[in-house]
């Protein structure tokens, strides 16, 4: 129970201030004038003042509240280190002891994981979220059970009550850690590039495991290269990607005696190799329409340097005019075709028939240059079926068709084969299918495959792309050179850039067209696994964790000769994949985790806002501190001891309120004061 005097005045406060100063000066006239009834005067404007005042008796009927004590318990992956765990779980059970013994005390316990993503350990978040849950009246204090490695610091909330930490760890801990300082995300290939690392020693490192310690480097999975590097300092590490595409590379630096964890000695960098300048040699036999497309096709790839000439001179033009004497500018044909052929990613030979130009040693030294790794697209025309056909020239001997010198001048329809539907180079051509939409063609070179892969036909199903592997280089042979009816929209148009680009970028050797492929995206800890093949089936999926745990998945096949899988990791780090023949590697997560950047337990990033709230940290290990009742604004913390503030919160169960006296009785005291003043004076 408790009690007050409340006031509902009749008029205005002030009204009620101007005649308490008029009632003041009466008073004080009373007084100079010398009337020995002033103080009854006085009494009596009081009574009338008090009246109207309205002053009331009000008793609350109170149930009082329990004090709340929220105590966070940090659970994140750092937390798992050493004997962490047993000495959080023995600091758990001694606070709920202690809050058990202190009366009309409730704790409320709050259980933190790692933060989404990698985001670390937001224990101020997992604070805030609790406290706003409670009513702030009765929060009597709040503790955290932690290693104080956390990431949200600034979202400290503001508490009314003492704020504690209970630090979990050993004073001798100490770990190393190899962190990748800057690693680029693209790098030409071919090119050096630099990696900044440091691998850095934290805490009570014991004698002998400073100076130099090993390190190894891995690059995609394969054998790892050990060096020898010094602890505390940036290292500079010089790397050339050995392909195109994704590279993965993993370091990995020796563990030390009694360190508390080895998953921050290995990062993974993931670098996409690409090339800086693809140079393209475009030999056109004759101008033709077709010509503009290719040379549209190349200038508009920022990343292709091309060098393009065309023969001008029909072959039936006779004036005795010496060959060496034909061009105004003398081509440096020697130099292209023998000396630095080997530097082009790709020769297209458009429309092309041997007229003396190239003698066949330079066709020669052409065929070795694919066998060694270059490539070779032929666009046919009516000139692949006479006579000076490359085909009858050192290129034929690694060309997957022959000519059967037959020219067919016919609209056909080109039509995707069975394994184009499955080719990167054909697969899923807007407008293809088993009833193509595009525009015809209307001439084709009739082709005999002597080898290759046969992936779009022409008339009554003759091979019209022949697509080929000759030693390390590819070969591609396109029979017809009406390719860019469908650019002009002839007959309803078709993806003529889409597949000549696809068609030059695939004999570059652009790994996503690669054929037989195992390729895989990562989003956090789940990726995606695809398969290509020109198969029609393909075997299980072998998922090879950081752990060593080997899992094996079906693929579903999801389009013509794509396959995919769908894995979700049980940790970060480096997995292996394997279906077949094809392996790959990818890397889940961060390549080092933000829970594992700092693992030694400190209280520093905390003592700013414990001591705001005259809180204390202790260490379990020291022993877990009693909890005691303190006063709101005294210190909270002491040897052995951590406090707590009693909020002495409330609820209110019922309210009654009665006048101190009713109306008509201050009007008779007012009355009666007067009647005596006049009386006392009368007398007088």
């Amino acid at each position: 129970m408790s009690g007050e005097i409340v006031f509902d005045p009749m008029v205005p406060w002030v009204v009620l201030a101007v005649l308490g100063g008029l009632v003041a000066v009466l008073v004080a006239l009373s007084l100079w004038r010398g009337l020995s009834g002033w103080w009854l005067r006085g009494l009596a404007g009081l009574a009338v003042l008090a009246a109207l005042a309205g002053p009331s008796f009000q008793r609350e009927d109170r149930r009082p509240l329990s004090d709340i004590i929220v105590a966070v318990v940090d659970e994140s992956a750092s937390q798992d280190l050493s004997d962490r765990p047993d000495q959080r779980a023995a600091a758990l059970d001694r606070i709920e002891a202690e809050v058990a013994a202190l009366p009309d005390t409730e704790l409320r316990v709050v259980r933190l994981g790692d933060g989404p993503g990698d985001s670390g350990t937001l224990l101020m978040t997992a604070l805030s979220e609790a406290v706003a849950e409670e009513p702030r009246a009765r929060l009597a204090g709040a503790i955290l059970i932690s290693d104080g490695r956390l990431h949200d610091i600034d979202r400290a909330p503001d508490l009314p009550a003492p704020l504690h930490l209970l630090l979990t760890g050993q004073e001798d801990d100490w770990d190393r850690r190899l962190a990748v300082l800057s690693a680029p995300a693209f790098a030409i290939l071919d090119e050096e590039v630099l990696l900044r690392l440091r691998v850095e020693n934290q805490g009570a490192v014991p004698a002998g495991e400073e100076g130099l310690v090993p390190l190894e480097i891995a690059i995609d999975g394969g054998e790892p290269v050990e060096f020898t590097v010094p602890t505390g300092e940036d290292l500079e590490l010089p790397v050339t990607l050995p392909h195109g595409g994704r590279n993965v590379i993993q370091f990995r630096v020796a563990t030390g005696d009694g360190e508390l964890t080895d998953r921050n000695n290995e990062a993974v960098v993931q670098i996409n190799g690409v090339r800086d300048r693809l140079r393209v040699l475009l030999v056109s036999g004759e101008p033709h329409p077709g010509e503009r497309t290719w040379r549209n096709l190349l200038k508009s790839d920022s990343s292709v340097d091309l060098v393009h000439f065309t023969i001008l001179r029909p072959p039936e033009k006779q004036d005795g005019v010496p060959v060496d004497e034909l061009s105004l500018i003398a081509f440096p044909t020697r130099e292209l075709f023998l000396d630095k052929v080997d530097e082009f990613d790709l020769i297209i030979f458009d429309r092309y028939q041997r007229r003396g130009i190239l003698p066949a040693l330079y066709l020669d030294n052409i065929r070795r240059y694919v066998e060694d790794g270059g490539a070779v697209l032929i666009a046919a025309g009516p000139d692949f079926a006479t006579a000076a056909s490359l085909y009858r020239s050192p290129l034929g001997e690694i060309l997957p068709a022959a000519p059967t010198s037959r020219v067919i001048e016919e609209p056909f329809l080109p039509e995707l084969t069975e394994l184009g539907r499955r080719h990167p180079v054909t697969q899923g051509l807007t407008g293809g299918g088993a009833e193509p939409e595009w525009g015809r063609w209307l001439r084709q070179i009739e082709l005999d495959p002597t080898g290759g892969q046969v992936a779009m036909t022409g008339m009554d199903g003759g091979p019209l792309l022949v697509l080929d592997r000759v030693g390390e280089g590819r070969v591609a042979l396109l029979g017809s050179d009406h390719a860019w009816l469908w650019s002009r929209g002839f007959d309803g148009g078709g993806p003529q850039l889409e597949l000549l680009r696809r068609l030059a970028h695939w004999m570059m050797k652009e790994p996503e067209l690669d054929e037989e492929a195992l390729d895989a995206t990562a989003e956090g800890l789940s990726m995606t696994v695809t398969r290509r093949t020109l198969g029609d089936s393909v075997g299980d999926l072998e998922v090879t964790a950081p752990d060593g745990t080997v899992t094996t998945l079906p693929m579903e096949e999801v389009a013509p000769g794509r396959f995919q899988a769908d894995v979700t990791g049980p940790e970060m780090g480096l997995y292996r994949l394997a279906e077949g023949d094809q392996e790959a590697v990818i890397a889940l997560g961060p390549s080092a985790p933000r829970e594992f950047e700092q693992t030694v337990a400190t209280g520093a990033a905390l003592e700013e806002a414990v001591a705001a709230r005259r809180g204390g940290i202790r260490n379990i290990a020291e022993g877990v501190p009693d909890l005691r009742q303190v006063r709101e604004g005294r210190p909270a913390a002491g040897r052995g001891w951590l406090g707590i503030t009693p909020r002495g919160a409330y609820l209110t169960a019922d309210v009654t309120t009665r006048p101190v006296l009713p109306a008509w009785a201050w009007l008779l005291l007012a009355a009666m004061l007067s009647l005596g003043a006049w009386l006392r004076e009368g007398r007088r």
